[in-house]
């Protein structure tokens, strides 16, 4: 299907023609097919680099232009946000069929407002916590939302999954006739998460991108077809070695590793590789670079030793990262200066970093209380489906690394060959559900325990399981409320008090504000510096490192 061929206006199509887009992929025909375009809810579930996003960019223009409606995109992670904001920036600025012209914004921070502002613009791109924040201060703008984007859906199955559940919820409540369009990685249950949503489902595992998965132990990979692949050894760390020999073949790397700290000392030891291999104009560029990077914002140790890495030809990526730092190496290493880019795993939340040969240094993580641990099959799907740059690479390799032959045969079972996990609500905790409890009466959602039940059985983990369950931890966290002060009753109408409604409106955990207010009541008799830190990182907002 050709892009001449879609019922979208005019305006979008020279956008697009310019952009290079003629013809739909497969997935993205599939879409138009099931409707997306005439205002049918979708879930589209497609491996990375698919199109998805090109899909999400039709369906707000058509909503925007067409008939004067307000698309909202979320987000996970503010990274994500601001490269959704840069696209759809290039619509910014077309005219509008009922007057007026495209206006886009995005808004990431101060979790307590209401951002008034963001009335004013047609599409609006945040994070799914900054979402549920504006929900909680009843942005009026939110009912006037007539497409909602939600981006990486599959993370409605992490830790941070309550919220991204709780806020589509509170959405549908709002405004039930407005169009959803969910994106997501391939999943095995995307028919459940479609019809929890009342959408069509297209789920698909094409790629334009040839995908190679393997296992790498000593110098030899072998791949998921039975072939094998044998390294020239250039360096002693197997994950540098792997993408070494990509480099060298022409190709960028994109390493995954478990800490912020090993993704800036394996970047060290990546750039000291590379500044042998480097021309002289690439030099010149990189070093403009590492100057954009000490320019920008106050200088530290940590953009000091970013923009040395740069300067080389690799770099480090990590939340504690600046903003414009952060978007500097993003950009260098999609126009192909750095070489080999050094992430955490938040860069696999749907950030479009695609690479020749990503390698996933370590298949465990560091979950507090549990020590290191496997991380799931959807996780490494998500990294090793960044492998292979459409228009450059004929195909992408995916490697994680074995110790012995026995993990060899390990990680091939379980990762590789494995199929990702269901999708399951992380709703039902009382860690997870006492925010959410507090935020819907303090907002005036719900105001009986009947309310709150109507409510909530119509997040994902109402549409999974009987409510019996989760109306007894309810019970159990209105009576905490109650007891600590948020909540209060008259006969059966619930209502949030001024702390309650505070709390809610801050975004912190009711138990956060129950802790710095009772070692207060305790009658300290200085209050200093220390006191505030001492109270604060005793909250269960303060996770232990």
């Amino acid at each position: 299907m050709k892009i001449s061929e879609l019922p979208i206006p005019e305006s979008v199509k020279e956008i697009l023609h310019r952009r290079g887009f003629e013809e739909l992929y497969p997935p993205q025909e599939e879409a138009i097919r099931a409707g997306v375009l005439e205002g049918r809810n979708l879930v589209l579930a497609s491996p990375t680099a698919s199109g998805k996003t090109l899909i999400a960019e039709l369906c707000a223009m058509k909503h925007v232009i067409e008939q004067g409606g307000k698309a909202l995109y979320l987000t996970p992670i503010r990274a994500l946000a601001w490269e959704k904001y840069e696209t759809f920036q290039e619509y910014a600025g077309l005219e509008k069929n009922y007057g007026g012209k495209v206006r886009v914004a995005i808004s990431t921070g101060d979790l307590d407002s209401s951002t008034p502002w963001l009335g004013g613009y047609d599409v609006i791109v945040t994070t799914n916590e900054k979402c549920d924040s504006l929900l909680r201060h009843r942005a009026p703008w939110m009912r006037e939302v007539t497409l909602l984007i939600a981006d990486e859906i599959h993370l409605i199955g992490d830790e941070r999954g309550p919220t991204l559940e709780v806020a589509l919820a509170r959405l549908r409540q709002l405004r039930p006739d407005m169009q959803i369009l969910a994106l997501s990685a391939t999943i095995t249950n995307a028919d459940e998460v479609a019809e929890w949503l009342n959408a069509e489902c297209v789920k698909t595992d094409w790629r334009p991108v040839e995908l190679r998965e393997g296992v790498a132990y000593r110098d030899v990979i072998y791949f998921k077809d039975g072939s094998v692949k044998r390294l020239r050894p250039l360096h002693r760390i197997d994950a540098l070695n792997i993408a070494l020999n990509s480099v060298l073949d022409g190709g960028q790397s994109l390493i995954f590793v478990e800490s912020r700290r090993r993704s800036m000392s394996l970047a060290r030891e990546a750039a000291q590789a590379l500044k042998g291999t480097l021309k002289p104009r690439e030099r010149r560029q990189l070093d403009r670079i590492a100057s954009d990077i000490l320019i920008y914002g106050e200088r530290t140790t940590l953009s000091d030793d970013l923009a040395s890495a740069v300067s080389m030809g690799a770099a480090f990526h990590h939340a504690g990262l600046r903003a414009e730092h952060r978007r500097i190496v993003e950009r260098a290493f999609r126009e192909g200066w750095i070489k080999i880019l050094v992430a955490t795993p938040t860069l696999a939340a749907g950030v479009n970093l695609p690479a020749r040969t990503v390698v996933i240094g370590n298949y465990r993580r560091f979950v507090p209380g549990y020590g290191m641990y496997p991380i799931s099959v959807l996780e490494y799907k998500q990294m090793s489906g960044r492998a292979g740059r459409p228009q450059y690479d004929e195909f992408g390799e995916a490697i994680l690394i074995a110790s012995s032959p026995e993990e060899q045969d390990i990680l091939m079972e379980n990762y590789v060959l494995a199929q990702p996990e269901r999708l399951y609500s992380r709703l039902a905790s009382e860690g997870a559900l006492r925010g959410h409890v507090l935020a819907a009466i303090a907002s005036d959602y719900a105001h009986s325990e009947e309310g709150l039940l109507e409510f909530f059985s119509s997040t994902f983990y109402g549409y999974h399981y009987p409510m019996g369950g989760l109306r007894r931890i309810i019970g159990q966290i209105l009576g905490f409320l109650k007891r600590e002060e948020l909540l209060d009753v008259k006969g059966s109408y619930i209502y949030a008090t001024d702390f309650g409604r505070r709390v809610s409106e801050l975004y912190i955990d009711p138990l956060s504000a129950i802790t710095i207010r009772d070692g207060f009541r305790r009658g300290a008799l200085e209050v200093t510096d220390f006191t505030w830190l001492h109270l604060i990182c005793h909250t269960p907002d303060m996770r232990p490192i």
